[in-house]
Formats: C-alpha cells, sequence, structure tokens
C-alpha cells in the first residue's frame, strides 16, 4: 500500500516536479497505446469494453438507439457553444439548447457539459463497436476544441463576414467580444452624428449597438432593442432617470442589414433607421461635450449588465456635426466615402479584414480600434470551457447558491475533461491528451492559490460548488501523464466535512443534495489508490451503505426532487420527481469500484438492480435523431408517466443516459489481479475475450427473459476458478453443471459459486436461476410494496391515480412464489396481469402510467385460491395472519404448510387476535386446498 501523503506534500512535491510529457508519441506523431493502468489496490480487474462484444437482447436492442443517435447527431451543433466562446465561426450551426445553449436554464450557465458527455458516448460506441465512423467523430470534436483552446489562448481575432459594402466584423453570439474605441473618439463635440450599418441575429432586448460612458450614471447609448424591442438611443449625466431618450417604432429584422443613424445639434435630436427620420426630441440639452472625457467608449457592449450585442458591424462613423437628411439617405446607397457624407471626420472604421485584434481609422486622426473581450482572456493556456472564466472566478469569493450566476463550473469541467480523456484511451488521439491534460494544469493554476478555507466553502455550496466526478478523472489522467501537479490538484477538491462524517460512519446526508455528493465518493476511493489514505476508502463504503439499501427504491434509484430525506424514509418521500438517472448511474460507478477492493456481493446486486431496472428503463424504446430520450426523474406516484424529453433537453440525465447505454456490459466479468479467476456478475449475452490467457468465454442467453444462461469456452486451455454469482434472491434451485455434469456444492444466495478446473475449448457451463415473484417492503411502511420476479422490478400500468390495492397470496405456491396468483399474458414475456391491471417489466421504455409502488391487500385469508370467509388479522405493527404464515416458505410439501398454519393459528389464538371458530376455518382451508409447487 501507498505512503498516506498529505494535501501539502502532494502540494510541494507538485511545485518541485518536473512535469512528464502530456503526451507519449510514437514514431509515427500518434500516441502510444493508451490504457489506464490498474492501481495495485484492486483485488480485481475489469476488462476494457472492447473486450466484451454485446449479444442480442434487450442491452444490445436499446444501445443499437443510441448508436444511431450517436452517429446521426450533428456534432457541430455541440461544438458552437465552444467556438462562439472563441470568437470562432459557428458555420451557422445551432446550439442544442436546452441546458447546452445561451437561452436555457439559469442562462446556460451548464452549457459544454453535454459536449463532454457526447464525447465519452462516442468513445465507448468506437471501443465497443470498432465502427470508424464514431472514431472519426471524435476526431472531428477533438480536432475543433484544439482549434478553441488556441484561440482562446490568444487576443480575440476579428470574425470577417460578408457585409453592406465589403467585409464586415461579427460578434458570434456568446463570444463576449466588443470593439474597444478611443478615449477621443467622440472629441468634445457639442454636434454629432454617429452611423453604423447593423446586422443582429438575435433579439435580445438592450444589446447595445455602442455605449460611451464612465458607468451606470453619465452615458450615452443606442440599443438595437430597448424594452419594447425596438431601437433606442439615449444620453445622460444622471442615470437611467435623466435620459434623454429617442426610441423607434419598429423593430430591426434579424438577419438583414439595418443603417442606423443618431444626429445632435442643439437641442435636437434625431433618430434614423434605414434613412427615415423614426424619432426627434427638440428638448434635448445634453450632447457629446456634457458628457467630458469618458473611460467606456464601446461598439457592442453595455456599462450595464446588458448582452454584448450579437451581429455584424460595417462602416462606423463618427461626424463633429449633424448631417442632413439627405446626408443619410446617401449613406443608404453608398459607402460613406463615396457618399454626400464622406467619412466620419472624428472617427472612421471600415472593419475591413485584419490580421489582428485592431482596425485602423479612416478619418485621419489615429484612433485605432481593438477588438476585446468583456472577461479580459484565460488565467492559464490550458483554460478550455464554452463560457468565459467568470463562473470560476466568481465561485472563489461566492458564499451562497445563485445558479444564474455560477452553476457548477467544475461539475462542467469535469465533463469536458472526461470526454477528452475517454477520446484519448478509445482513440490514441495526441490532442486529446493535451487538451485534457492542459485542463488540469489550468485548474492546479487557480485552486493551488487558494487557502484550504476557501476551496471547503466553495466545495460544501449546493450546486455552484458541485464538481461530479472530477476527482476520479483526474486521478485517471494522472496515472496517464505521471504529473504530480495532477494529483495534488484531485486532492484539492477534499470536502472535509462529508469526508470525515463517513470516515466515522456518521449519517449526515438528510438534506445533502444526490448526485452532487455521489461521484464525489468515486473519486475519493481513487485518491485512495494513489494516496493510500484509508479514510478516503472508509468514508466511500459506509456512504454506500448510508443509501443503498435507506434511501434505495426498488428501482435502485435514489433522491426526491433531487435531495435525499431522512434514513429509512421511502414511502414517505415517494413524488413525481424520484430517482434522479444520474444518481443511478453515479452509484453504478461507486458500486463497481468499491467492489474491486471488496468483493462483498452486496455491490453487483445493487449493480444487477439498477442496471436491469432504472438504467435500462430510462431509455425509452423509441428512435430519434434530435434526442436520447432518456428520463431525468422517475416518478414513483401512481400513475406516472415516464418523461423521456425532460426540462429544456441536454440536461445531465441525459448525458449519464448516452453514456450507460453504450456501457451496458462493462461489468459482466471482472477478472482477478493475478488472473487466477474469473468473475461472471451479470447474466448477459455477451463475447469475453481474455487475451491473456487466449481464451473466451461466450454467454448465450435471453436474461432476463430466460432463467439460466450458458457459457461457452474457446480458445487457450487454461486454469482458473469461475466464479458464478448466484443473486440473493435465487434461494433455492440455483444450479450449476458442466459439460452436462452437475458441479457439487450448495450454491448459497448472495454470493458466488466457484468451479476451479482447467478450462479447454468446446467447455459448456450451464447456470441455472429460478425466478419467483416477491415483494420487497417500503422500509417506512411494509404495505407499501414492490414486485420483482427474479431481478425484474414489475410495474402495474393502469391509469388510476391511486395506489392499487393488490393480493397476492390467494395462490402462492409452497416454495413462497407468488406467481401463481398473476396470470400470464401469452406472447408477452414478463408480462402479467391482476385484477385487471397489466404487470410489465420497469426496464421497458414506454409511456404507459405506470405503479411502481401498490398497497398489499390482503382482506381474508385464502389459499390455493379458496376463500376461508376469514377475515385477515394484523398486528400493530401491520403483520398479518398470512404474512406470518408465509414466512415459513418454501414448504416441502402441503402438509409442512399446514403444520405452519396450525401452528401460526394457535399463537394467534391464544394472543386474543383470532377466535377459535375462525381459526378451525383457516386451518381446514388450508387442508382442503390445492397449491402449486
Amino acid at each position: 500500500m501507498a505512503r498516506a501523503l498529505s494535501r501539502r506534500t502532494l502540494l510541494q512535491a507538485a511545485l518541485l516536479a518536473t512535469a512528464a510529457p502530456a503526451v507519449t508519441c510514437a514514431a509515427g506523431g500518434r500516441a502510444a497505446a493508451a490504457t489506464l493502468p490498474a492501481p495495485s489496490a484492486w483485488a480485481l480487474r475489469p476488462f476494457e469494453l472492447k473486450d466484451v462484444r454485446l449479444g442480442q437482447g434487450v442491452f444490445a436492442t436499446k444501445r443499437q438507439l443510441m448508436l444511431d443517435h450517436g452517429r446521426g447527431y450533428d456534432v457541430n451543433r455541440l461544438l458552437q457553444v465552444f467556438r462562439a466562446n472563441a470568437g470562432l465561426s459557428t458555420g451557422g450551426a445551432v446550439a442544442p439548447g436546452g441546458w447546452e445553449g445561451l437561452d436555457g436554464e439559469a442562462n446556460g450557465n451548464l452549457r459544454g457539459h453535454y459536449t463532454g458527455h457526447f464525447l465519452t458516448m462516442l468513445s465507448q460506441a468506437y471501443a465497443s463497436t470498432g465502427d470508424q465512423a464514431y472514431a472519426d467523430r471524435i476526431a472531428t470534436m477533438v480536432g475543433a476544441l484544439t482549434e478553441v483552446r488556441a484561440a482562446l489562448r490568444t487576443s480575440p481575432r476579428m470574425l470577417a463576414v460578408t457585409g453592406k459594402w465589403g467585409g464586415a466584423h461579427e460578434n458570434v453570439r456568446g463570444s463576449y467580444q466588443y470593439v474597444d474605441l478611443p478615449a477621443a473618439v467622440l472629441g468634445g463635440a457639442s454636434a454629432i452624428t454617429l452611423s453604423v450599418w447593423v446586422k443582429p441575429t438575435h433579439n435580445a432586448n438592450w444589446q447595445r449597438v455602442f455605449d460611451f460612458g464612465n458607468n451606470t450614471t453619465r452615458y450615452m447609448y443606442l440599443a438595437s432593442r430597448n424594452g419594447n424591442g425596438v431601437p433606442r438611443f439615449a444620453i445622460t449625466t444622471s442615470g437611467p432617470g435623466g435620459e434623454q431618450a429617442l426610441n423607434g417604432t419598429a423593430a430591426l429584422p434579424l438577419g438583414q442589414w439595418s443603417h442606423l443613424a443618431v444626429t445632435i445639434s442643439g437641442t435636437t435630436g434625431t433618430l434614423y433607421v434605414n434613412g427615415t427620420a423614426v424619432a426627434q426630441n427638440t428638448s434635448m440639452t445634453l450632447n457629446p461635450a456634457a458628457l467630458g472625457t469618458l473611460t467606456n467608449n464601446w461598439l457592442g457592449r453595455s456599462n450595464f449588465a446588458d448582452p454584448v450585442f450579437a451581429g455584424a458591424f460595417d462602416e462606423f462613423n463618427v461626424y463633429s456635426r449633424a448631417l442632413t437628411a439627405a446626408d443619410i439617405t446617401s449613406l443608404q446607397t453608398k459607402e460613406a466615402k463615396l457618399s454626400s457624407a464622406g467619412l466620419g471626420n472624428l472617427a472612421s472604421y471600415y472593419f475591413a479584414t485584419t490580421a489582428d485584434d485592431t482596425w485602423a481609422d479612416a478619418s485621419g486622426r489615429g484612433l485605432t480600434a481593438r477588438l476585446r473581450r468583456t472577461w479580459g482572456g484565460p488565467s492559464h493556456p490550458g483554460f478550455l470551457a464554452a463560457y468565459p472564466e467568470t463562473q470560476f472566478i466568481d465561485l472563489e469569493t461566492r458564499t451562497s447558491a445563485d445558479y444564474t450566476k455560477v452553476w457548477a463550473p467544475y461539475y462542467t469541467a469535469h465533463k469536458i475533461l472526461k470526454g477528452l480523456l475517454d477520446a484519448y484511451l478509445a482513440t490514441d488521439d495526441a490532442r486529446a491528451l493535451d487538451l485534457a491534460s492542459g485542463m488540469c494544469d489550468w485548474m492546479y493554476s487557480r485552486l493551488s492559490k487558494l487557502p484550504d478555507a476557501t476551496l471547503q466553502r466553495m466545495w460544501g455550496i449546493f450546486s455552484s460548488g458541485e464538481f461530479g466526478g472530477i476527482v476520479e478523472t483526474i486521478v485517471d489522467l494522472y496515472t496517464v501523464t505521471g504529473k504530480a501537479e495532477h494529483l495534488a490538484l484531485a486532492k484539492l477538491f477534499d470536502l472535509d466535512t462529508l469526508i470525515d462524517a463517513c470516515a466515522a460512519n456518521t449519517d449526515t446526508l438528510d438534506g445533502l443534495h444526490a448526485n452532487q455528493h455521489i461521484p464525489i465518493m468515486t473519486g475519493y476511493v481513487r485518491l485512495y489508490d494513489a494516496t493510500g489514505e484509508t479514510r478516503y476508502l472508509n468514508a466511500a463504503k459506509n456512504f454506500w451503505n448510508m443509501v443503498v439499501p435507506n434511501r434505495m427504491y426498488g428501482i435502485g434509484g435514489t433522491s426526491t426532487g433531487e435531495f435525499w430525506k431522512a434514513r429509512g424514509v421511502i414511502a414517505g418521500t415517494i413524488s413525481d420527481t424520484n430517482a434522479e438517472t444520474c444518481c443511478a448511474y453515479n452509484l453504478l460507478k461507486l458500486s463497481r469500484m468499491l467492489f474491486f477492493h471488496d468483493q462483498d456481493p452486496k455491490y453487483l446486486e445493487y449493480y444487477e438492480r439498477a442496471l436491469y431496472n432504472q438504467v435500462l428503463g430510462s431509455k425509452q424504446d423509441k428512435a430519434d435523431a434530435e434526442k436520447p430520450l432518456v428520463t431525468y426523474f422517475i416518478g414513483l406516484t401512481p400513475g406516472h408517466v415516464r418523461d423521456y424529453t425532460p426540462k429544456q433537453g441536454t440536461t445531465c440525465c441525459e448525458g449519464t443516459g448516452m453514456e450507460s447505454a453504450t456501457k451496458y456490459q462493462d461489468s459482466v466479468y471482472f477478472k482477478k489481479a493475478d488472473g487466477s479467476a474469473l468473475y461472471v456478475n451479470l447474466y448477459s449475452p455477451t463475447t469475453l475475450t481474455w487475451s491473456e490467457k487466449g481464451v473466451t468465454v461466450t454467454q448465450t442467453t435471453d436474461y432476463p427473459r430466460e432463467q439460466g444462461s450458458t457459457l461457452t469456452f474457446g480458445g487457450a486451455t487454461a486454469s482458473f476458478e469461475l466464479k458464478l454469482r448466484v443473486p440473493s434472491w435465487a434461494t433455492s434451485g440455483f444450479k450449476v453443471t458442466v459439460n452436462g455434469s452437475a458441479v457439487s456444492g450448495t450454491p448459497a444466495a448472495g454470493s458466488y459459486f466457484t468451479v476451479s478446473r482447467t478450462w479447454r475449448s468446446g467447455d459448456t457451463v450451464r447456470v441455472t436461476i429460478p425466478f419467483r415473484l416477491r415483494v420487497e417492503k417500503a422500509l417506512d411502511d411494509p404495505s407499501l410494496q414492490t414486485l420483482f420476479y427474479g431481478p425484474v422490478n414489475l410495474v402495474g400500468r393502469n391509469t388510476s391515480t391511486s395506489y392499487l390495492q393488490v393480493g397476492l397470496y390467494a395462490n402462492a405456491a409452497l416454495s413462497g412464489d407468488l406467481l401463481p396468483s398473476l396470470t400470464p399474458v401469452t406472447g408477452k414475456p414478463l408480462h402479467y396481469t391482476r385484477n385487471g391491471t397489466e404487470f410489465a417489466p420497469f426496464y421497458e421504455g414506454t409511456e404507459d402510467p405506470t405503479h411502481a409502488y401498490v398497497r398489499r391487500s390482503e382482506p381474508r385469508v385464502v389459499f390455493g385460491n379458496t376463500d376461508s370467509q376469514v377475515a385477515n388479522p394484523a398486528k400493530t405493527d401491520g403483520t398479518t395472519l398470512l404474512d406470518e404464515i408465509w414466512a415459513g416458505a418454501p414448504f416441502s410439501d402441503k402438509n409442512a404448510l399446514v403444520t405452519r398454519v396450525q401452528s401460526t393459528v394457535n399463537s394467534w389464538v391464544a394472543a386474543g387476535r383470532l377466535t377459535q371458530a375462525d381459526g378451525q376455518k383457516v386451518v381446514t382451508t388450508a387442508q382442503n386446498a390445492t397449491y402449486a409447487a
């Protein structure tokens, strides 16, 4: 085990270390083969996606829908927000919208995250299928992001577009660029004309065409749209209340060139639009001379917190006189230099193509204009994002959450970082590794300068301080780059209050945002791997137990309205906003990671539950070119209909949903670190290629529609233990044969059954896993129950918005299996009916109203569909007579059941809960009934 390293030690080591090269290249200039080395602390090793081929079945069908989406979606739409932020041409691409656009929730403050998810999805698709189309799309995205970072590293450059008279400059929306003019541009003139051609591309109000001022008190501006959507000119020395204004009469058309001019002479001000005077004020007392020398002289930027102008500029001229109406008319059909007005004598800018960030002044006054960003530029050359660095800066002094200002910037950075690392691992593209390494260098340059108290405050802020799984990805990157700074960076995300509480097994989760904290723990396990600090691993293990099963719904999901409530409260939290899908995604990752350290079957029990139910069921069984069709919340209220196009789109859950659907096979098999054992964790139609041993293992099954699986060995002869997971619900009948012969031993539910031998090509293992219908009770209300058949959660399909009253003992089998009380639906595997309601697998991605939980109702004592006519009595804790009788199942035969009935009845009669006469009726009914085995 590695020696535990303190944060201070790691920081010092980082400062002293010689940085490892970001990229190791082969002779051809291509990055050397990239794999993440497995930590020595892991007792088990995963197989890569390329080593496990998914066969036909429920998973392959779902995956194909996502593969088709990944192949068909225009990646330039995802790149739009990145290119815009860098001031590059977006090629007319339209951002996806929702969370991935400026008009989405919280002003699009999370944009860029979805692009990272998409890169990961493409990387997994390529790794799983080998289809070059996915690699090509990855290369396109990585190439574009490389160009984006290069553009951000320099001063902004002119984006040349076709202008009214020739060339023009465009401010792409989201670029936060403006033109900075020298202070002398207005020349202290008392009479003035400002003339400009603009081509607006967005309809946000209060975008400034120009704004000359010192602050929000003394200024002069022209907005392309005021609060009513029409042009407005205003001048003031006393703030908004003292504005002397000119308002237009109609909105400027988007995507078309319009000419705007403002003249002031004496007390008269006039606003012209396309040569027509649309407003005049004859009572003006202010002019530029009254403003004095101004600090801020801008085209496209406001002295207020208004949107930066989105659109193009052509020919901006400033004259020290009021042009005549004839002069204004002349400017409509001719360039200024050819018009009767001539060039502006105070300033004149053509916006002709320039190689740098400046434009010469044609007035002869030498007032060079410069293109700038409102936020300046990155603090480090490794910065890469779809928005300015301002959110990261704001977070460092923020004390409370406000996602309209700061929405989880390090969370978004994580998605981008992980997408890039996955792209590198899948395609060996050295550019992707360089971008990822640069991002970590940049984050380290910011965070390493901050006091620990500041970091603790930042990471403790809901939403704004959320950082997702960034620690895990940084540690993974560290194993590739070897940079000490990267390991030091990972430790800068320690949230000590959480780590210390969980390490002490103190449950403080009530009221916390679930998905903000689950991925943190996976990162801390990786920090344990890298540093040997046991508090990380202990915290993660204890944390897992606080969630599973104490805050877990039957489908494997957790959270209500994204938050956790008190431990053990399940029925009391059921709502339309349960089980945020990201939570299941991240709990699967944490369970998997913990299993590498501790082979407790409970982790893979949970994995099967969440994968086969919530995760599989979160993907709609429908093709769509535009959307991945994945749930955000899964409401567990009666009659809830799943929403596969949640919120405004491009949400976190749609991002993780794309990832989940392209890695279904990632935990089917694990191998022991020394190669001495192969773990079969999940029963799924797959083919494993174990290259180190030259062995293939092919699982043939239609599980979970088939109650078992067949494993066929191929390739070389090899000796190792085959460890087959015995689900905890498989309480009887689990059998294993090798080449037709039964394997000795007694498989125990909730364990792994080991078959040790020398395996040869052609060997066949048959695993039989009998399913039975069972219920799971809500921890805080035993009468509220969810149905399982084997691993499959069965949900009622019924439009009722009240809990269905369901009885299941009426025809229960001697084995305790409740399935005989349901009626199979012909031709529909795993579909059953009860009292007119169809029960179907949760994993089917339909839009049927569903009942994940039902109200258990057994009003009378019934055996083998024979009604005793005796009311089913209950104890004060809700346990009924039938509950206590059937708790003794399985029964070897009818006599064993009758004996259980007699003893239970005697006990209840003695306690005064049942009369002697009714007790005898119950026993007689049990004796006379016929039972399924």
